[in-house]
This record gives C-alpha cells, sequence and structure tokens, in this order.
C-alpha cells in the first residue's frame, strides 16, 4: 500500500507556471462565466473525464479548447532554480547573477497547443509508441502528431499548432451517437489503429496511417453490436446504418447503451490481447474476440501461444465421444484460422525511433472478420440487488488478461524465451473488474476463459445446432470505494492502471482517489490453483471470504460545487519526480507523491551528476501526517456577472427602466427576479468558501498544537537518550549510553531465565516419548531406588528369599545396637563388684575365678 508522503507540491501551486498550466486564461475564464449557463446545459451528461495524458515525465493537459504541454521535471528544476536564486547568499551572488536556462526570455517547459475542435475536449488518449493523441469530445475525435520533445526548449515559446486530423468526418459528429470510449488497439502496428465505440453500441476500427488520408475517413471494419446480437450467419450484414435512415424502437437502444470498453495489455496471454470487452450502462458486458485489423503486429509469445491451445484442445476433443456438435465446430473454427495464420510469412516493418522492428500479419481470410458476440455474461455469486439505483448503472471497466506459462509454451525447446517479469507473473486467469455509478467497484473471475469465436456460415449444418449455454463469470469480491452520501447521479468512477503492478490501480470519481491492490490473494490464489493439494477448497474458501484486497482512499478532494469533477488519475514513477500521482479539477492540479517500492531501482545512467551539482539536502524529520495545502476556493476569485447583465439590459427592451424610478410592474418584477438568481448563485458560493476557510483556520489551530505536542514529545524521548533530561548532575554521553548498555544487557540476561524456567516447565508437561539413553537411566534409577528404599513384608517371591542391601543393613544395625547394649551392660557389672582376677579360656569362654 503506497503511503503519502506530500500532496501538492509548491512548484504545482500559486503563482508558479506550474498551476496555470492547468487552468484557463483570464480571458478565457471570463468567457466561461458568461456562458456559464450554457456550458452547464451541455455539460449535464456524464462521463468520463480523462484529461490528462502522459509521455515520460511530460504531461498533456486538456483546459477547455486548448492543451497545455509540459515537462514536469523542467517546471520542478526551474522553480528550484527560482528559490536558489531568491536565498542566495553573498558568496554564490556571482554564481546567481549569470545568465539562466530558467529565465523569463528563455524557454519555459511549457507550451500551448491549438486544437481545431468545436467544444470543450473530454478526453484524450496517447498511442502506444507516444506518437498520436487522439482528442475526444462528447461527439468528435482527432488525431494529433505529437511533436518531439526539443519543442519545450525552443527559444519560441508562443502557442503552437499540430498536423491534426480529423477521424471520421461524417462518422463521429454531433447529428450522430456521442463517443464513449477510443482506444489505442494493443496489437496495432506501431500503435496506429484505433477503435471507437459510441453509445449506440458501434464498434469501429481505424487503420491509421499519415500517407493515406482516406483512411481517416472510413473505417476498415464497423459493427453495429445491436444487429450482431441477433446475428445467425457471418453472411449478414452488421454494419451500423447509414445517417438519414429512420430507426425504429428497440429495447437493445436503451439495454446496450455502452459505457466504456477496453483491451487487455499487449502483454497477457492467450486471446486476450485481442479480446475487446464492453461494459453497457444498464450492467451487461459483453466481448468480441477476435477483433483484430486488418494489418496486426502479435508480441512475440501470442503465436505460439495460440498455437499450442489450439493443438491441445483438438487432441483432447478427438479422445473425448461425448463432446457436443458446438464445440467441435468451434474447435474446427480455431483450428482454420490458426492454419491460415501459420501459411502466412510475417512482414518486418520498422518501429519508431528506439522501438525494435516488428513482425506484421494478416487477418485470417476464415472463417471471417466479425466475430461473435459472446455474452451478456452471467454473474455467477454476485451480490443481492439493492434498492439504490446507482449500483446497477456501470461507468467503467478494467480486465487484466491471464499470465503467460513459458514453462508450458517452451516445454522440449532449447532456447530460452525471454520475457518481462510482469507477463509471467500472478494469475492464470483473467480478472474483469467494473465500476458503477455508485463508487462499488466488482471484481469478477473469468474462469473458463474467453476463446475466438464466430457465427456459422449459411450453409453450414451448425445453424440447426443448438445454442450453448451463455458465457459467464465469477464474482469474487466487492468494495465499495464511495461513502454512504458521496456518490451522485453525475458520478462518473474511471480506472487508472499503476506503473508498480498490473494487479493494482486507482479509481477516480467526483471527488476522491482510492488506491485499490489484488495482489495479496492473486498470487495464492494462483498456488492453490496449481497445487491442488488437500484442504485447497477450504483455504480458497477463507480466501474468498476473508478481506484480501487493499482498499486505501489516497485523497479526498471536499467541494461543494458538483462542477469540479476530478479528471482520470495518472501515475508516474521517475527518479526526479518520484512515485507521483496527478489528477486536475477545472480550477488547478492536484498531486500526491508517494513513498518508492522497495524494488525500485534507479538507472544507473541517471546516477551520474554533473560536477557542478548540488547534492540534495538531508530530508527533515516527518513529525506528522502529510495533509493537502489549502486552496482557497475558486468563487473567491471569479468576478461577477451581474455586470454582464447590466450590459444586456442596456441593450434590450427594459433599459429606459434603469433610468427611471423603481415601479411596482411586471418588467421590473422580471429584472429583479433575474438579478436575484444572480446574487443568490454568487452569494452562496461566497458564504460556502468563506465557511470552508473558517472550518480550515480552526482545524490549522488544532493541528499545530498537535505537531507542538508531538514536537514535545521527541524531544523529550531524545534528551532520555542522550542524557540532557538529568538536572541534578551532569553524566557523560559515553557514561549514559554504557549504563543503558548494561541495563539492556541485564535485561537480556532476566529475559534468557525465565524463557530457560518456561522452557522447563513446558517440557515437564510434553508428553514426547522417551529416548532409549532416558529409558536406560530410568531403569538404573528404578533398580538403585530397589536397592536402597524398603518394600514391605508382605511381597513374595524372589524378594522373600533374597535378602536386599536394606534387610542385611537393617540386621547389622540391630547386632550393633545388641552389642552395644552388652557392653553397657558388661561396664556396669565392672564397677559393681571388687576387684578379682577374671580369666576366661579362649576355647570354652567360661570364666574362671582365681584368688
Amino acid at each position: 500500500m503506497p503511503k503519502a508522503i506530500s500532496y501538492t507540491p509548491e512548484w504545482l501551486s500559486k503563482p508558479n507556471p506550474g498551476f496555470e498550466i492547468f487552468t484557463g486564461t483570464s480571458s478565457g475564464a471570463a468567457a466561461s462565466s458568461n456562458g456559464s449557463n450554457t456550458n452547464r446545459k451541455r455539460s449535464t451528461k456524464p462521463g468520463s473525464r480523462r484529461t490528462i495524458a502522459r509521455r515520460g515525465t511530460e504531461v498533456f493537459i486538456a483546459v477547455g479548447k486548448e492543451i497545455r504541454w509540459a515537462d514536469l521535471v523542467y517546471l520542478k528544476e526551474a522553480w528550484e532554480d527560482k528559490q536558489r536564486r531568491t536565498r542566495g547568499s553573498g558568496r554564490h551572488r556571482d554564481r546567481d547573477e549569470r545568465e539562466s536556462q530558467y529565465d523569463e526570455d528563455h524557454a519555459q517547459g511549457y507550451r500551448t497547443i491549438k486544437t481545431p475542435v468545436a467544444e470543450d475536449i473530454r478526453q484524450i488518449i496517447i498511442s502506444p509508441h507516444a506518437n498520436y493523441l487522439a482528442i475526444l469530445t462528447t461527439h468528435t475525435i482527432h488525431v494529433a502528431v505529437l511533436p518531439e520533445s526539443s519543442h519545450l526548449t525552443a527559444d519560441d515559446t508562443g502557442p503552437m499548432k499540430l498536423k491534426t486530423y480529423t477521424v471520421g468526418p461524417v462518422t463521429h459528429v454531433t447529428s450522430q451517437s456521442a463517443i464513449s470510449s477510443a482506444l489505442w488497439h494493443p496489437l496495432g502496428v506501431n500503435g496506429s489503429c484505433l477503435v471507437t465505440v459510441t453509445e449506440d453500441a458501434v464498434v469501429r476500427l481505424w487503420e491509421l496511417s499519415i500517407a493515406d488520408r482516406w483512411s481517416f475517413d472510413q473505417p476498415k471494419l464497423a459493427i453495429d453490436l445491436k444487429k450482431l446480437a441477433d446475428g445467425v450467419s457471418l453472411d449478414q450484414d452488421f454494419g451500423p446504418s447509414k445517417s438519414g435512415m429512420s430507426k425504429g424502437f428497440s429495447p437493445d437502444s436503451f439495454e446496450m447503451e455502452v459505457a466504456s470498453a477496453c483491451f487487455a495489455s499487449r502483454g497477457s496471454g492467450f486471446w486476450s490481447p485481442m479480446t475487446l470487452w464492453i461494459a453497457m450502462r444498464e450492467g451487461d458486458v459483453y466481448a468480441l474476440c477476435p477483433l483484430l485489423p486488418e494489418k496486426w503486429s502479435p508480441p512475440a509469445t501470442l503465436v505460439p501461444s495460440l498455437s499450442v491451445s489450439i493443438v491441445s484442445k483438438i487432441a483432447a476433443l478427438e479422445d473425448d465421444p461425448g463432446v457436443s456438435s458446438q464445440t467441435k465446430l468451434l474447435a474446427q473454427q480455431q483450428l482454420a484460422w490458426m492454419s491460415d495464420l501459420d501459411n502466412q510469412e510475417p512482414m518486418h516493418v520498422e518501429g519508431p525511433m528506439g522501438e525494435p522492428a516488428a513482425e506484421v500479419y494478416s487477418r485470417p481470410a476464415q472463417p471471417g472478420k466479425v466475430p461473435r458476440l459472446q455474452g451478456p455474461f452471467d454473474f455467477e455469486l454476485a451480490p443481492e440487488e439493492t434498492e439504490y439505483d446507482l449500483d446497477g448503472l456501470l461507468s467503467d471497466i478494467y480486465v487484466i488478461g491471464p499470465k503467460i506459462d513459458s514453462e508450458e509454451l517452451m516445454f522440449g525447446e532449447e532456447d530460452e524465451l525471454e520475457l518481462e517479469d510482469v507477463d509471467q507473473e500472478g494469475l492464470s486467469v483473467g480478472i474483469v473488474c467494473l465500476l458503477a455509478s455508485s463508487g462499488r467497484l466488482t471484481v469478477c473471475l473469468d474462469l473458463d476463459g474467453i476463446e475466438a469465436q464466430w457465427l456459422p456460415k449459411r450453409k453450414s449444418k451448425a445453424l440447426h445446432l443448438e445454442e450453448s449455454e451463455p458465457p459467464s463469470l465469477l464474482t469474487f469480491q466487492c468494495l465499495d470505494t464511495c461513502r454512504l452520501g458521496e456518490a451522485t447521479e453525475d458520478n462518473w468512477p474511471m480506472f487508472s492502471s499503476d506503473v508498480n503492478s498490473r494487479y493494482s490501480f486507482y479509481v477516480t470519481d467526483t471527488s476522491n482517489v482510492t488506491f485499490i491492490s489484488l495482489s495479496p490473494w492473486v498470487f495464492r490464489l494462483e498456488t492453490e490453483l496449481n497445487e491442488g493439494n488437500a484442504g485447497t477448497d477450504f483455504r480458497i474458501d477463507m480466501l474468498v471470504k476473508g478481506q484480501n484486497s487493499i482498499r486505501e482512499r489516497v485523497y479526498n478532494h471536499k467541494s461543494a460545487d458538483e462542477s469540479e469533477p476530478l479528471a482520470a488519475s495518472t501515475l508516474i514513477r521517475d527518479p526526479d519526480l518520484g512515485y507521483f500521482l496527478l489528477t486536475a479539477t477545472p480550477h488547478g492540479p492536484l498531486a500526491v507523491t508517494f513513498e518508492l517500492p522497495e524494488d525500485f531501482e534507479v538507472d544507473p545512467r541517471q546516477r551520474s551528476r554533473s560536477p557542478t551539482y548540488d547534492s540534495e539536502p538531508e530530508k527533515p524529520l516527518i513529525l506528522c501526517e502529510p495533509r493537502p495545502v489549502y486552496q482557497p476556493a475558486h468563487a473567491l476569485e471569479e468576478h461577477s456577472t451581474l455586470p454582464s447583465l447590466l450590459e444586456k439590459l442596456r441593450h434590450s427592451k427594459y433599459k429606459r427602466l434603469l433610468k427611471e424610478d423603481i415601479r411596482l410592474s411586471p418588467a421590473t418584477l422580471t429584472i429583479m427576479t433575474d438579478a436575484h438568481k444572480v446574487l443568490s448563485e454568487e452569494t452562496h458560493r461566497l458564504g460556502t468558501a468563506a465557511a470552508e476557510l473558517f472550518r480550515r483556520c480552526e482545524r490549522l489551530q488544532i493541528e499545530l498544537q498537535s505537531q507542538i505536542r508531538k514536537a514535545h514529545e521527541t524531544a523529550a524521548r531524545v534528551e532520555a537518550v542522550t542524557g540532557d533530561d538529568v538536572d541534578d548532575e551532569f553524566v557523560a554521553i559515553d557514561e549514559e549510553v554504557e549504563r543503558r548498555i548494561q541495563d539492556a544487557n541485564t535485561r537480556q540476561k532476566e529475559l534468557t531465565a525465565r524463557i530457560e524456567k518456561i522452557k522447563r516447565k513446558a517440557a515437564k508437561g510434553s508428553s514426547r516419548e522417551l529416548t532409549e539413553k532416558e529409558k536406560a537411566w530410568v531403569e538404573e534409577v528404578s533398580i538403585l531406588e530397589e536397592k536402597t528404599n524398603r518394600i514391605d513384608d508382605e511381597d513374595e517371591g524372589l524378594e522373600g528369599r533374597t535378602k536386599k542391601p536394606w534387610k542385611r543393613y537393617e540386621d547389622v544395625m540391630h547386632l550393633r545396637d545388641d552389642l552395644l547394649e552388652q557392653v553397657k551392660g558388661l561396664s556396669v557389672e565392672e564397677e559393681n563388684t571388687p576387684g578379682q582376677g577374671v580369666k576366661v579360656h579362649p576355647r570354652s569362654g567360661k570364666r574362671r575365678w582365681h584368688k
């Protein structure tokens, strides 16, 4: 989980140029304020807002009808240079007074790009090789050829115009359906294939070429999904209806309103890179596979992996007599498609500068160029439907394709396949993530896997086959990214991919940015699916029921104005910028800087520094959690629209009333009503902004007190370590440290003794079996106990016939006592009788008395 270390940096705040590139000019602001009612009417319909695109550290920001182009590293260095000049001391004055590349008369690191659009730009999408930029309004789309980065540091700092082409000048117009999504096909040749999806469920595939202007006028392939859903054979016409033709009512026009579409990444496995996923506004999900341009460039592993998969599938079906006819037909179609591809000799096309040459194939003609529409998908284990209507309205879709199994792909081959780490990590099944307008995130698993499917031909026997069951997705987890009451009808959450892992992403809605990571359970689930040991079902059940995904809100934009939605977040990871999240409102940028992950490695070429490079100062100790810097509400800077209202009245039929006294009349009431509408709206915005300022001032006092308290606690801890907290006598630092080390050693010895005591108690209570040596010792102790302790006289057997040592010991003691008593008796008799010679015969033992 990323940890925020700072929020919007100073070089992106007022009044620096980094802030101005995200906002409109003063004239543009006035114009927008004057025409606010018209713009609000046009922008009432919610939709995706992706107004930030990046190329390395360069960013493109859509502001109204213009695009701002800037290099963030250049802007940061320019601001640091300015700060160094401002704080320059006397010894650095000569160096600071020299001419700098960041002066105002030099390149500023940002440019303004003029575009030919007639409405505000809603989305900008950069191509895979960063050489084209798709510019979208609600109904139109233009493609601009991006210039080289050297134009940012050129002497000319004025607005510039790019070579721009209109895509579909008669197709994508205001009289037709609005555009929901525009995607660069991951398998397009040099990233020049564009896929557009309109709200009326029409998919168009454009193969763009600057040398061929006709490629921008007509698509190479156009599919009406409503017709394809009812299609029976490949021979039907699935193209969209021509403009001007009458269209009858159909329930599909409501149920198949497209919300968003997406492809999986180019490095994912099997059919994922050529599968277009479409999420409908009403909650249905469809898939088109394979959707390919006429000329396409696969990665090195795609064609071999598909060949191995199809061949193994055919071999398995031949040995299984219970396979349905529909499955056999599908396998035959895939085999025909693969055979056509194997018979081709790929062409080698040079890529852009710095990119390797690409292998280009032609789209197989068999079975056909239009795939079958798969769906709508059934959601297994889906949560119960709620009364909240926004839970069922989808806004975006994000697909993570399965990994590539390099071991299975290169089995039996001598050569090793070089793959990026991201291609062979993670889960072997696809993950489909869906976002609803309420902020609910649904994570689904594609266990069956999407495969290429086509409709049968008209004369084929497969027309009479029974239709197979609809595909399904397994609902794995549901998460809420918005709290109760935060989501509104205009809320349109969007996905943003992360730069660290393909299993983590960011969700941006109207006022919040939330980090989601699926990594905690993805790798564990893959281990359980591959091993299949005893207890796998139980562990997977615990894995599903547990709260395993990481969900953390990283930013909350508190604004009472719903017309200030956040743009989709853009993630950057660079040695100069760090791990950087960038988003924006119509009134300025918002950024969050995170800690770099532990596995981040800096390019060795970027480690070498110039001899004049000044090392960065050590970063201060962070005592308190970072917080966003307060930015005054835009309402405090807006100009009142009352003067423009008065100017309109001077040229209207009520101009006479402005010079006369106020009289009660319908005309006066109309003027007062219009003025009241303007003033009430402006005073409400000003009151809300003033209340927010007051709350921020109170919060500032509370946070200042908290920071002072934490600073005192830190100072006390430092003094306790250094010994400065002792006031009665002076103690050297070395002595204090030695005393602390000695106390720690003593404490360690006490803990060790306690641990040993606990171990002995635990050993006594343990029921483990004795070793052979322990058994021999116990037997020896028992024998010794029998020989030394007394046994009851009632015991029989050998103990009764053989005297034990203790019995012999008792006999000896009794004899000793008897002899001692006899000796004492003799002593007493000798004392009582007169002295006479007594002679005892040595043999008989009889005593004889002699006179």
